[in-house]
């Protein structure tokens, strides 16, 4: 069943990655089949530094990964570091998993999500979030065709140069200056890496800004490194 599920997906994909790429077509191709999903976003995880959004299906699934990363927490970080599926039926009862990104998620009309991860072997990539606007359960045949899609998913990433057109909502989203701004902070007040990347986040988080727009204030001096000394 697995065999036939994967055939049946590849060519779906296949038929939709042309002009485009194959992590765009995935994402589509999930929307498109597993039941009452919403939006999907296929994302390269390191360290909690470390985040990139390969693709999203739309500017929703982008905002939910940006909001995870910007709190350090969420049903995606969760999947990406343990590297087992975490599966959410109702984002309003995770308040005490995961206080800020529950809360946040919901204000943005997030009710339930499924993480599955990316891995080879012991080596984790990242994960394959899935978003719904309504609460529910994926049913048991969903959960099967979502494994199968994360497992081209892997494929996805090993295989695609991650490319990404300006043009495109399907966009790879470079942190590059979260790291640059990580680094400036940490040589100006003087500190270690970890403590100046939590002080990013804990401005972000505080002033409900994305982490990325806050470390561009910082490489623009719209932040001073002062401001975050405390």
């Amino acid at each position: 069943m697995d065999g036939q599920r994967r055939n049946r997906f590849e060519r779906m994909i296949a038929d939709r990655a042309a002009g485009s790429e194959w992590p765009a077509a995935l994402c589509a191709v999930c929307v498109e089949v597993l039941p009452g999903v919403d939006a999907a976003a296929l994302v390269l995880r390191g360290d909690a530094r470390a985040q990139e959004v390969v693709s999203a299906s739309d500017p929703w699934a982008v905002l939910l990964e940006e909001l995870q990363y910007t709190l350090g927490e969420g049903p995606g970080v969760q999947a990406g570091r343990g590297g087992g599926p975490v599966l959410v039926r109702d984002v309003h009862a995770e308040q005490a998993r995961w206080p800020g990104f529950a809360a946040a998620a919901a204000e943005e009309g997030l009710a339930a999500v499924f993480a599955f991860p990316l891995q080879v072997g012991g080596i984790r990539l990242g994960t394959l979030d899935l978003y719904r606007r309504r609460p529910g359960s994926l049913p048991a045949e969903g959960i099967a065709d979502a494994a199968v899609l994360a497992d081209l998913a892997v494929l996805a990433l090993l295989e695609n140069e991650l490319a990404a057109d300006e043009d495109e909502l399907r966009v790879k989203m470079s942190y590059q200056d979260v790291h640059l701004a990580t680094g400036v902070l940490a040589a100006k007040l003087r500190i270690g890496l970890d403590d100046a990347f939590a002080r990013l986040r804990a401005h972000a988080f505080a002033e409900r800004r994305s982490l990325l727009d806050v470390s561009r204030d910082v490489l623009d001096q719209r932040i001073s490194p002062d401001r975050l000394a405390d």
